[in-house]
């Protein structure tokens, strides 16, 4: 009995101890826990904010020098060569109208008979009272000098055939007018009337075409 007592005594007389482990329920009394506060990772993401668009920014006026600086060097470049270019321009606008003018001379011989065969065509259908004294192949046609047999009046008659026959001869289409360029003669050296016809070139069609 006096055990118990003596105890309980004990136990009163003991001063309060606190627990071992914290009371969960008092937030006040808990340690702070938090290593890293919430004002640091705003000022964190701040500072990488600014420093990612400083970054950028100076990326991009590094990528525009350089840019300036190709367009400068092809400035430089083109004014270099603009002389060159000049003078090559130049030339080609000559050689342009050297070569218009070689087409032109060209297409003129292209369109005009070979004299060869002209004077083989002519050989081949002279009639046997007219005589062929002078040719001469002129830029707008054909100069034709001739001597006819006969009296003033069968001469006359002779010439007029042999310039109709000119113009039916397919041969000599390339000719699109025919006629006398003076009235016959006669020659008082041979006794012949001269005769002298002309065979007028075609104009050339639209285009160059015969």
């Amino acid at each position: 009995m006096l055990s118990l007592l003596k105890k309980k005594s004990d136990a009163a007389a003991a001063p309060a101890v606190p627990n071992w482990h914290p009371n969960f329920r008092n937030y006040e009394k808990l340690p702070d826990i938090k290593v890293v506060r919430t004002a640091f990772f705003v000022n964190g993401a701040t500072i990488f904010i600014a420093l990612a668009l400083a970054l950028f920014v100076a990326f991009k006026e590094v990528q525009l020098s350089g840019v300036k600086g190709q367009v400068a060097e092809e400035e430089r470049k083109i004014e270099k060569s603009k002389g060159r270019s000049e003078s090559a321009v130049k030339l080609f606008k000559k050689f342009q109208g050297e070569e218009a003018r070689v087409k032109e001379v060209d297409a003129f011989i292209k369109s005009k008979p070979l004299v060869s065969a002209l004077l083989l065509r002519l050989g081949e259908t002279l009639p046997a009272n007219v005589a062929i004294d002078n040719i001469d192949l002129r830029t707008e046609g054909l100069a034709l000098r001739l001597s006819v047999r006969g009296d003033a009046v069968a001469a006359s008659g002779y010439a007029t055939a042999y310039l109709e026959q000119l113009k039916a001869d397919k041969e000599l289409s390339y000719f699109g007018e025919f006629g006398f360029t003076s009235t016959p003669t006669r020659n008082p050296t041979t006794g012949r009337m001269a005769v002298e016809f002309f065979l007028r070139f075609k104009a050339p069609a639209p285009g160059g075409k015969k």
